[in-house]
């Protein structure tokens, strides 16, 4: 029987994929209000296939001094200031989606975290300005590389579009609950497993050749490889 944390760990070359959608009030990273956030993670079984795990979402607070467009919020249909949503500060927002990062990296023995995302710059834009405001030193994602199912999606079934691409991949789309970042972080899950699915037999020549050429993975470099000994005590802080 194998060993999913092995295979996991040797599928992306020690990245665990970890899906962030976010809902904004803007378009500009550095300026516009971050209003929910939504980590989902990505399991794999024994043989090897790819599934849709857990999803952490959160409400976020806008930051002091962040813009809000109204055509933004229009399309995502979320009221800041509503008495009854439920928000975070921004920082106490990240750190309990790291938290849950690190906590899936040490069990599938992964040394790093990338971010999947549809159009993956604009979350891992926000993400990494978020990271900016609120100081956080320990940061368990990639900072600039992501997979991006936009892409991946136009390459597999020929659709850019979440919802057209999720709709051919068998997956359907309720149009009422999109724009939520857990619906979309949810929808975009299931098509990037999908599409690495789909691959698996690609993957494993791939695998069966650099075995061939006795490739080994590489020692990561320590200054970006993320700390996951501390995970437990993470959630015992929590």
């Amino acid at each position: 029987m194998n060993d999913p944390a092995a295979l996991m760990a040797r599928r992306f070359r020690g990245f665990l994929p970890i899906v962030v959608d976010v809902e904004t009030g803007g378009f500009n990273a550095t300026t516009d209000a971050l209003l929910q956030i939504a980590a989902v993670l990505i399991t794999i079984d024994e043989d090897g296939i790819l599934h849709r795990g857990a999803t952490h979402s959160y409400h976020v607070k806008p930051f002091e001094g962040a813009n809000l467009e109204a055509a933004s919020l229009q399309v995502n249909k979320i009221d800041p200031w509503h008495p009854l949503r439920p928000a975070l500060d921004e920082r106490e927002a990240l750190q309990r989606i790291f938290r849950e990062v690190r906590l899936a990296m040490r069990a599938a023995n992964c040394r790093r975290a990338i971010l999947v995302g549809h159009n993956a710059w604009f979350d891992l834009g926000f993400l990494n300005a978020a990271i900016a405001r609120t100081a956080i030193k320990r940061n368990p994602f990639h900072p600039f590389s992501s997979f991006d199912t936009a892409t991946l999606a136009g390459a597999a079934y020929g659709q850019t579009v979440l919802a057209k691409a999720a709709t051919l991949a068998g997956l359907g789309w309720d149009s009422k609950s999109a724009h939520s970042a857990s619906y979309d972080a949810e929808q975009t899950a299931e098509l990037f497993c999908s599409v690495c699915n789909v691959l698996a037999d690609s993957h494993a020549r791939a695998d069966e050749r650099a075995r061939e050429l006795g490739w080994q993975d590489p020692n990561p470099d320590p200054a970006m490889t993320a700390d996951v000994s501390d995970a437990a005590a993470d959630t015992q802080a929590g």
